[in-house]
């Protein structure tokens, strides 16, 4: 059977009266081309600032004079091939380094370059040249700015050794053997290998003291709980945590490695979501600032020189979401990210003494945010009165009722959604749809016992219902067209779109997952080696396939053994070097759908893993779920494209014929 794709005629919105007060269709590469410059960090002396920009179309790092204009910046790599997503300063700011892998297979190997270097890729040096090895950092310490603590699966790709970096001569010392099982390290302040985490299904999450080699356990919470170390304390013998050992809500506490007592420093002031994050002096390495995120965030300083900046930077910049994006080694100078649900994003020069803010960039500057759609927090009730946090974006200017809806699922799954701008969500708004995004129990954020009701409730299970329930809550309401509703997600959400399908099948008239598991059994035993050590967690919240008692459930949760239920049309987007999910997920439901003579559409991006990063795929992918969408629920649609993402299309499009 050839791919459906162009085969059912495209339904637009045919009220003229509504599509009149709707805003301009915007185009679709305003939303999903590569930003103009994006990803700042200032050098920890302030006399550089890099950012991530693109050269010849592929993005790559940047570098001018903190006094130049935007316009003077330099290049200082220039990979042709794929985009450098991670990079970050050596602590003294002799070196840029940056991680990058080979298409996808997130191998990520760790190169640095010296900010005087223009352009010239050959004067990277790659520190890690190992093949089929993932370079992890641990830290880059200030008393030993010439070197960086990094971990290698290079002896044995299950585990992690620990090693000592020298960024000028590339000379690697060895400095713990991963014989352990050992999930990540931790350094004090000084770069000193103090801690190590892991956990097993026996004995739950263990912090362990590093000494002499020796590993002691000191502190402990079991599997469902969480408890981690963050960061040391100044004196050197106290590590912050974020645990919620005995409690609901992850709270901040101080743990004293010697003795083993902790004290809690923080939890939510408003009793509603977990402990968010921390930040800290640069010059003290002192707490200063903690945050929480409900349905907006929350920033609470800890001093009052901190509290000043915070007001004078609410009173700059109201109704806009505040994050740190890096901070001089003086605490001088900060870079302010900010955004919005109708801004993608903005970053600011903020001078704490002189008490000056100068806008360095914005990400789009060419999306028209007036014509973009407010994004609301709302609850809705699952079907056994469990309250759910959700997002709901309307699309502008037309009446809320009898809505086409696109329902995003999160990926992770444990993670959650959060306000701000979502692209995808404006983009489908922008095209007449309304876009649910639901936090559905086994998100993390919002305690203990939501995150763990989760466990084991994929796709049959409450995790499911909550998704569905958010449906039925909108058709409810009269928002939704209970004959137009689709669902579309990446990786977990991805999941949950064919879990829709196969589950729910009278619920949606159209789906397409992107790099999403099709098979429980075959994505739990196809996870990268690297993973191993936290192979406990995917035990508990998902099961193990090599337990008899589990393998009923993980059969019946996997819709591919649901395949004929599916009855709506299902797009499935894959990346050929996926290490997550791999390809043979998506080639399964292909086939299977193949055989049933169900509508099944299929692209693949052999150059992409989980998720694709290539503006011209990103472009692509987002080009067949509109076109997609609007043929089966009636949205607006973009009908031209370049010559070049029409050739793309067709270069990524598989005849499903040939798939095995």
């Amino acid at each position: 059977m050839a791919s459906l794709m162009g085969l059912v005629p495209l339904v637009h919105i045919a009220e003229a009266s509504s599509a009149a007060t709707q805003p301009p269709l915007i185009k679709r590469e305003l939303f999903f081309s590569d930003p103009d410059i994006s990803g700042a960090q200032l050098s920890p002396d302030g006399r550089f600032l890099a950012f991530q920009k693109p050269l010849n179309g592929i993005i790559n790092v940047w570098v001018k004079g903190i006094n130049e204009p935007m316009e003077a910046a330099r290049p200082i790599t220039a990979d042709a091939n794929s985009p450098i997503m991670v990079y970050f300063w050596s602590a003294d700011g002799r070196y840029i380094l940056y991680g990058q892998d080979k298409g996808g297979n997130e191998n990520f190997r760790l190169y640095a370059v010296s900010p005087e270097t223009a352009g010239d890729q050959t004067k990277a040096r790659d520190l890690t040249p190992f093949e089929n090895v993932a370079a992890q950092l641990y830290a880059v310490p200030k008393q030993t700015p010439d070197e960086i603590i990094i971990g290698l699966n290079d002896r044995n790709p299950q585990v992690h050794d620990v090693y000592r970096l020298n960024l000028t001569t590339g000379k690697r010392t060895l400095i713990l053997k991963n014989e352990q099982n050992i999930a990540t390290w931790m350094t004090d302040l000084k770069g000193t290998v103090r801690l190590a985490y892991r956990q097993t299904l026996e004995r739950g999450n263990e912090i362990l003291k590093v000494e002499e080699g020796k590993l002691t356990p000191i502190y402990t919470c079991k599997i469902e709980e969480t408890c981690a170390p963050i960061r040391f304390h100044p004196d050197g013998q106290r590590v912050y945590l974020q645990t919620n050992r005995d409690v609901d809500l992850i709270q901040l506490e101080l743990l004293n490695v010697e003795t083993q007592k902790s004290q809690t420093v923080e939890s939510d002031p408003e009793k509603q979501v977990d402990f968010g994050g921390a930040l800290f002096s640069q010059v003290t390495d002192e707490l200063i600032a903690t945050y929480y995120v409900g349905d907006r965030s929350r920033i609470y300083p800890r001093n009052n020189s901190l509290a000043a900046d915070i007001k004078y930077l609410r009173q700059q910049l109201p109704d806009l979401e505040l994050s740190v994006g890096s901070v001089t080694r003086d605490d001088r100078l900060a870079l302010i990210d900010v955004q919005s649900d109708i801004n993608p994003g903005a970053t600011y020069l903020f001078d704490r003494k002189a008490q000056t803010l100068k806008k360095l960039y914005d990400v789009r500057p060419d999306l028209p945010n007036e014509h973009l759609a407010a994004v609301k927090p709302i609850r809705y009730r699952s079907r056994d009165g469990q309250e759910i946090p959700a997002y709901l974006t309307l699309p502008k200017g037309v009446d809320p009722k009898n809505l086409p809806v696109v329902v995003f699922p999160h990926g992770g799954p444990w993670g959650r959604d959060f306000w701000g701008y979502s692209g995808a969500a404006q983009f489908f708004a922008n095209r007449g749809y309304a876009v649910l995004q639901p936090n559905f129990r086994g998100s993390t954020g919002y305690g203990k016992a939501f995150l763990n009701a989760g466990n084991r409730e994929w796709g049959t299970g409450i995790m499911q219902h909550d998704i569905t329930d958010g449906v039925k809550y909108l058709i409810d309401q009269g928002i939704a067209d209970p004959k137009r509703v689709g669902i579309s997600g990446t990786s977990y959400g991805g999941y949950a779109t064919l879990a829709g399908l196969a589950f729910t099948p009278d619920l949606y008239a159209a789906g397409a997952s992107v790099v999403g598991p099709s098979n429980l059994m075959t994505l739990l035993n196809s996870i990268p080696p690297y993973w191993a050590p936290i192979k406990a967690m995917f035990s508990l919240r998902v099961g193990d396939p090599n337990n008899p008692e589990d393998q009923a459930r993980l059969k019946a949760q996997s819709p591919l053994f649901s395949a004929n239920k599916i009855q709506a049309p299902l797009l499935v987007i894959q990346g050929a070097n996926d290490p997550r999910v791999k390809q043979a997920e998506s080639d399964q439901i292909v086939v299977a759908l193949r055989e049933l003579g169900r509508p099944v559409e299929y692209l693949i991006a052999p150059d992409e893993g989980h998720g694709f990063r290539k503006e011209i795929n990103l472009l692509t992918m987002t080009a067949a779920l509109e076109r997609f969408f609007a043929q089966h629920l009636g949205g607006r649609y973009q009908e031209e494209m370049s010559p070049e993402l029409q050739a793309q299309l067709k270069t990524l499009t598989i005849d499903i014929d040939t798939v095995q």
